[in-house]
């Protein structure tokens, strides 16, 4: 409960400060996920969790033109194949050359493979903003929302999670 006080707390202060709510919530999940608890929290919170995840991306679609799908597609398949097919090799090339074991880095590479949820934020703040195009935006909601749908079944058929409650969570 008091993690859930947090978030808000902050996403309030947040906005108060003139920053957005999104940005607040992001800095106080950043916190928590910091603390030596965080591990308690996160199966204490994760029916919660799961609640809210589908109702974010249940609002990443409403909000997604499909009018314009048909325009952006193929760039958007591309741009997603790339993010996936290159993040992986990055860092595998980063973490080799701070000598972490070739395993551990291909692990981590496809775990964070995928263009994160914050990409949407940005999208959604800078089209608001008249920063980037519809077209700009619409490519970058398209390519995280397929990164993120190919790169969850890349890892947990591939990469059970090493650190679970018990061998049941172990491929969520």
């Amino acid at each position: 409960l008091v993690a859930i006080g947090w978030c808000l707390g902050v996403a309030e202060v947040a906005q108060v400060l003139g920053l957005s709510e999104e940005i607040g919530a992001f800095i106080a999940g950043v916190t928590i996920a910091t603390s030596p608890i965080s591990q308690y929290i996160a199966g204490s919170l994760r029916p919660l969790r799961d609640f809210f995840l589908i109702l974010f991306f249940f609002s990443v679609g409403a909000r997604f033109d499909l009018g314009q799908l048909d325009r952006i597609l193929l760039p958007a398949l591309l741009l997603a194949a790339l993010v996936l097919a290159l993040k992986p090799v990055v860092y595998r090339y980063l973490l080799g050359g701070m000598s972490e074991s070739r395993n551990l880095a291909w692990d981590l590479g496809f775990r964070l493979g995928q263009a994160s949820e914050f990409s949407l934020l940005i999208a959604y703040i800078a089209f608001d903003l008249a920063l980037i195009s519809q077209d700009a935006s619409l490519l970058i909601q398209a390519t995280t929302i397929l990164t993120l749908l190919a790169s969850s079944y890349i890892v947990v058929l591939n990469y059970p999670t090493p650190i679970a409650i018990s061998d049941r969570l172990r491929r969520d």
